[in-house]
């Protein structure tokens, strides 16, 4: 058994917290557009990305995608 991410749950913390994604990327110095290819499922966040964007948004890394379990058949 293992886990892959699923839906990218960044824009729902986003707006948890009142903030947008040109807030996030003045913030943690990403290009908007990369955050905005994370939010739109284009793609998926390194380990050291994931952990800069929940240090900004107050979350834990495992906040940020849906878990999909899958099988290790």
């Amino acid at each position: 058994m293992g886990y892959k991410p699923g839906r990218c749950l960044l824009t729902k913390r986003l707006r948890e917290i009142k903030r947008s994604q040109q807030w996030l990327a003045d913030v943690t110095g990403i290009p908007k557009s990369s955050i905005s290819e994370y939010a739109n499922k284009k793609r998926t966040m390194s380990i050291a990305t994931a952990m800069t964007i929940a240090a900004a948004v107050g979350c834990y890394i495992d906040d940020l995608y849906e878990r999909i379990e899958v099988s290790s058949d």
